[in-house]
């Protein structure tokens, strides 16, 4: 009686010990009855406009050119906010290990370039363009894994990315015209000649080129994390928490070795009067960015990868909007059509990526032999 009474217990607990792996892992999500969609959809998007707006706000100082100090900072927060969440159970990772942190630092150092570009190019641009040209790296990525993957690019596929190049077009267009007309000096002595007009779009140039770039390491970074995740079988959350932690000295070296940090410099990028907003909005987009990793997770788990796709899509549109109400970026016509046009492209790339993993899904069915034609 004894036994049975242990080994009941033992199942006991063991159950126990899988409830609480399952709501760690979000796991449990499949077992479930279906939760609202509606939560993690707005969850989702809260998160991504609230880092996006805030990272801008940093950016944009007058005088502001600590952008590794800036990201060592977000990163830290974000290590700190991901050990506190583990701690509350709410998610579960794997544990430090030198081995893993060995295979996973040249990762973390492309990421350094990702988020050093990406904030460079928010400096010098609008939230509305650098919104419709980061469509270019989906473009990169899925040319990449067709080279390295064997990826395959439909025609409804093409006929997005034509939408997301013809979106940036306008883009670029209708920012270069909402500078000339804005009464700059440059444009003032445009009558001279066109190299007054070459001062006046000359910020926007430095702002498209670490565009570019941006989108270059965004789906370098992409396609050889796919390479290493398949070596190491890092989950999401193991992904976000060593990226994090080892991108932390690579960037503290870079920000001590090429900024300045002199007292007239750090009361320059960080001034008195609003330095503790300042610090308080860093540390809110360090932990915004854990909010995005956390309401994705529940997004594609609450709905469905498809749902998850076209959210991000659909996404794009309040994204750019905020830009428009929050910094005062310029409502014209050239604007809204290159979001309305680059926000129609992302409903095509999500109605393509959804067919094609469908057609993908019926190819790799088993055939099956009806009964009334299998040989006796």
């Amino acid at each position: 009686m004894s036994d049975k009474g242990n080994a009941h217990y033992g199942k006991e607990e063991d159950d126990v010990v899988e409830i609480k792996k399952a709501l760690a892992t979000g796991s449990a999500g499949s077992h479930t009855p279906a939760v609202s969609t509606v939560p993690p959809i707005v969850c989702y998007c809260i998160a991504s406009i609230l880092m996006t707006v805030v990272n801008k706000f940093v950016v944009s100082g007058t005088h502001f050119n600590m952008n590794f100090l800036l990201l060592c900072m977000q990163s830290s927060v974000c290590v700190a906010c991901v050990f506190t969440v583990k701690r509350l159970g709410m998610i579960s990772f794997r544990d430090f290990d030198s081995k893993d942190a060995k295979n996973w630092f040249p990762i973390s150092v492309m990421l350094v370039g990702v988020i050093y570009t990406g904030s460079k190019s928010l400096q010098y641009l609008s939230i509305p363009v650098y919104t419709i040209f980061k469509n270019l790296t989906i473009i990169l990525i899925a040319y990449g894994e067709v080279i390295w993957f064997g990826g395959r690019v439909t025609g409804l596929t093409l006929v997005s990315f034509i939408l997301m190049v013809v979106s940036s077009v306008i883009a670029a267009w209708a920012d270069i015209s909402d500078v000339l007309a804005i009464g700059d000096p440059a444009v003032a002595e445009a009558l001279s000649g066109f190299a007054a007009v070459g001062g006046a779009v000359s910020k926007m140039n430095i702002g498209y080129l670490w565009m570019f770039l941006n989108c270059a390491t965004s789906a370098a970074y992409v396609l050889t994390m796919r390479k290493r995740i398949k070596l190491t079988g890092f989950s999401d959350w193991d992904t976000m928490f060593y990226n994090n932690l080892l991108s932390i000295p690579v960037l503290a070296v870079a920000s001590i070795v090429a900024e300045n940090w002199g007292y007239e410099n750090l009361n320059l990028n960080f001034p008195p009067e609003t330095r503790n907003f300042l610090l308080f909005a860093i540390a809110f987009s360090g932990a915004a960015a854990v909010g995005i990793s956390y309401t994705t997770a529940w997004c594609i788990r609450a709905t469905s990868s498809t749902t998850y796709s076209m959210v991000g899509a659909l996404n794009k549109l309040p994204v750019a909007a905020s830009g428009m109400i929050f910094f005062g970026d310029p409502v014209t016509f050239g604007s809204v059509t290159a979001v309305s046009v680059g926000f129609f492209a992302g409903l095509v790339y999500a109605l393509a990526k959804n067919n094609q993993k469908k057609a993908e899904a019926a190819k790799n069915q088993p055939s099956v032999i009806p009964l009334a034609n299998r040989p006796s």
